[in-house]
């Protein structure tokens, strides 16, 4: 991989090795901290229990925490379509921002770039599928915002990096608002289950959980208007991406 990196590795992952074909999954996380050097204490300190494969500073700057052969305690208790604890499955990439707490910023130059490297390599090595490369807040809705909506899904996708929708943009905001009748809602979570957000007959009796699960989606796939209502635009697009998913 011809990107300069630092080792600094933390104790934070399980001593038995994993096979290759194990690596199934990629998960982007942004760090949530004011400080990015508290990020990397908090990354490398025992006592924290949390850890990801690799770090990226602002300045563009890779640090390597845990080998991939390791699993790294990154997504916690997680889920994507029938599988569950996603560190079993994934790689974990912390990109240092300081998150909705803390004046969420946009990612830099310098990040997207070693992003771009750092996943064309990855994808590469293990042959990780596009539809398997995820945020957080994907696989984990209930808990996550992470890596939240200032993240370039759209600019990686073209970069073979993760699924976008095919959805014009005429077309989406023409569709913004638009209430759905009780139907075409049902479509729609439906979709999202096919996609591979967590399908919990319990929890989706709940209506805190199904809003925080709406706006997990929107931040993936329409990231101007994050408000948790399920309208005309975002049917259409789960429509478009349950193809690309499967």
């Amino acid at each position: 991989m011809s990107i300069k990196k630092i080792i600094n590795y933390s104790p934070n992952f399980n001593p038995k090795k994993r096979k290759i074909e194990k690596i199934k999954f990629l998960i982007f996380h942004y760090t949530g901290m004011k400080k990015e050097s508290d990020s990397i204490k908090r990354l490398t300190d025992i006592n924290s229990k949390v850890s990801s494969h690799y770090f990226i500073k602002k300045n563009g700057e890779l640090t390597v925490l845990v080998p991939d052969l390791y699993i790294a305690w990154h997504s916690g208790k997680s889920s994507w379509k029938k599988l569950k604890f996603l560190n079993r499955y994934s790689l974990g990439i912390e990109i240092s921002n300081p998150g909705h707490d803390f004046k969420y910023n946009k990612f830099s130059n310098e990040q997207l770039k070693t992003i771009i490297k750092l996943s064309r390599y990855l994808i590469k090595k293990y042959k990780i599928k596009p539809q398997n490369i995820l945020g957080h807040s994907d696989i984990a809705p209930d808990r996550k915002k992470d890596p939240g909506e200032k993240f370039p899904w759209m600019l990686l996708s073209k970069e073979k990096i993760g699924l976008w929708h095919s959805i014009d943009k005429n077309t989406q905001k023409k569709n913004r608002k638009v209430k759905l009748n009780f139907q075409n809602k049902k479509i729609f979570f439906n979709n999202l289950f096919k996609i591979g957000y967590m399908n919990d007959r319990k929890k989706n009796k709940n209506i805190k959980h199904l809003n925080l699960l709406v706006k997990a989606f929107q931040r993936r796939f329409r990231q101007e208007l994050i408000d948790g209502k399920i309208d005309r635009e975002c049917l259409i697009i789960s429509n478009n991406l349950v193809k690309k998913f499967n």
